[in-house]
């Protein structure tokens, strides 16, 4: 009982009444599925609207969706399970393992058109860059630079990505770097590049190490690169805003290119999964890296150290983000190694604690993990982009309401 766990059932239902009356029957979102866990125990488990408006699908508790950036997470666990295992260490160059990368340079003037010109970085760029999104890369929906508007004529990190990772890791080495490794904070396709270098160090394809190591160990049976035909009538569809401020359909699930397997496994943003499958990742956070049965995935002190905040000189994203657009709110956020953490609550103005930590995908999901409150949330709807509606910070902030000991 919700009331057992230290929250009140009433506040806990008040948030599915808020999603289905500000969202749903406004016609801003289709439907939502929350589910929040406290002393790992399911305290509460909300659904509302449809997972498929065009065939009047109602939202379930096994609708699989897009979770697209909450790859990320899972991808970084994985290149740590590597570094446990010294195969990898945080502070190698990159160009160890992708040599083409040795020589590239940082952006100073030119187009895709006329060729750049570019100076020496300053270091090189490290494995630890890639985790925390210091590495110099960019996504091309900034919409910012002359360098991601080359990855745009590339198609890297697009949302329907081109090619193969090894297409993007070699086109990579043929464009310039936004800024020299270390001196700034960029959301990027590095995890992208993270998940390439887990293959590359494991010797097997990335996402088999992803299913053997981590979404076995965890019973993640619907999480996976793509939809299987079994699975295809639980596939929730995807919208966008109208500029009515209705939705409109962004990706049918009866045609997506999610119902086959991909060409580019993208560890920054592929999967697909269920909330209850995510939330046996969330909860193996919760518990310090241990599966539900108990088999130790990663140490809790690795943990600790992918949770605590790396950005050079121990800033907040503010003071090193160049970023127009990422997951976070950025005040008061710091980033470690695949998420975001709370380095001083006060000032993101939302409830919550020092330390703890987060991330969200393009189509408005979103979890967290508070260790201090032994709290793990996990939000899916399916609207891209995410910054249509601030539902995730109102989401989290009546969670946090509800506590109730």
């Amino acid at each position: 009982m919700p009331d057992a766990l230290g929250f009140s059932p009433a506040r806990l239902a008040a948030i599915d009444r808020f999603l289905d009356e500000r969202y749903v029957a406004t016609g801003k979102l289709a439907g939502t599925s929350v589910l929040i866990a406290r002393h790992g125990e399911i305290a509460h488990r909300g659904v509302t609207g449809v997972a498929d408006r065009e065939r009047g699908l109602a939202t379930a508790d096994d609708t699989i969706f897009r979770i697209y950036s909450m790859t990320k997470p899972l991808t970084s666990i994985a290149l740590m399970m590597l570094v446990e295992e010294g195969r990898i260490a945080l502070d190698e160059p990159v160009h160890r393992y992708i040599p083409e990368w040795r020589n590239l340079g940082v952006y100073a003037a030119g187009t895709q058109r006329t060729g750049f010109r570019t100076t020496p970085t300053k270091r090189a760029m490290t494995v630890v860059d890639l985790l925390r999104h210091t590495a110099g890369l960019t996504y091309g929906f900034q919409l910012r630079t002359n360098v991601d508007a080359a990855y745009r004529a590339h198609k890297i990190g697009e949302i329907e990505k081109a090619g193969t990772l090894d297409d993007m890791v070699a086109a990579l080495a043929t464009l310039p770097l936004e800024f020299s490794p270390g001196d700034q904070w960029n959301y990027s396709v590095a995890t992208d590049v993270v998940g390439y270098l887990v293959g590359k160090v494991a010797g097997e394809p990335f996402e088999a190490f992803l299913q053997r190591r981590l979404l076995d160990p965890l019973g993640m049976s619907d999480t996976g690169f793509h939809v299987p035909a079994d699975k295809a009538h639980r596939f929730a569809a995807c919208y966008q805003p109208t500029a009515a401020g209705g939705i409109e359909l962004q990706d049918d699930p009866a045609t997506s290119s999610f119902l086959a397997p991909p060409a580019f496994i993208s560890g920054g943003g592929g999967l697909v999964s269920t909330i209850s499958d995510y939330m046996k990742f969330a909860q193996s956070l919760l518990n310090g890296g241990k599966t539900a049965s108990g088999e130790r995935l990663i140490s809790r002190k690795t943990l600790d150290l992918m949770t605590a905040n790396h950005l050079p000189g121990g800033v907040d994203l503010p003071a090193l983000s160049v970023s127009l657009f990422s997951e976070a709110q950025y005040e008061g956020v710091g980033f470690g190694l695949g998420f975001a953490t709370s380095t001083r609550a006060s000032k993101t103005l939302m409830p919550g604690s020092d330390g703890d930590y987060f991330w969200g995908g393009a189509a408005s999901t979103f979890f967290w993990v508070d260790p201090v409150e032994d709290i793990a949330a996990v939000f899916m709807t399916q609207l891209i982009p995410s910054s249509t509606y601030p539902v995730r910070r109102e989401f989290r902030t009546m969670v946090y309401a509800a506590l109730d000991d």
